[in-house]
């Protein structure tokens, strides 16, 4: 099991050779924190968004990301690329439409084992009507997005 400083160091170098150009940060942050300080893992275990605690948080992928438990940050950073959400957290239907938008804890669904979160639960509907389709486009433009 990787210790946080190798995920730290990890993530530092794949953003060094993935997103120099990059205009945007790779992961969604609002007040700091990825994905508006819910906690990635869980969506999974818990089937329902729920907030991160400051002290259980860490730092990958350069976010501060936070969890409700140590066992779900534990889980993270045994595995983070497995639980955090798709694109950088960033709204799965705009990537897929070429561009990047906020999202909101309550717009998420689990598709594959892997995390989605949208705007909205209107523009998560949009995005439901046609999921692999979406997902296709989104795996196409991303992280091209994020350019200048």
């Amino acid at each position: 099991m990787p210790t946080r400083r190798q995920v730290m160091v990890g993530a530092a170098a794949l953003s060094a050779v993935s997103g120099a150009a990059a205009a945007m940060p790779q992961v969604f942050v609002r007040k700091g924190t990825a994905i508006n300080g819910y906690d990635p893992v869980a969506y999974f275990t818990e089937g329902r968004p729920v907030a991160g605690r400051r002290d259980n948080g860490l730092i990958w992928n350069g976010a501060e990301w936070r969890f409700a438990t140590r066992a779900n940050l534990a889980a993270f950073e045994s595995d983070p690329t497995r639980y955090a959400p798709q694109y950088g957290g960033y709204c799965a239907y705009a990537v897929s439409r070429g561009y990047t938008a906020k999202t909101e804890p309550e717009a998420w669904l689990i598709v594959d084992r892997r995390l989605y979160l949208n705007f909205n639960l209107r523009v998560r509907g949009l995005w439901s009507r046609d999921i692999p389709g979406n997902i296709r486009k989104a795996n196409a433009n991303w992280p091209g997005v994020l350019e200048a």
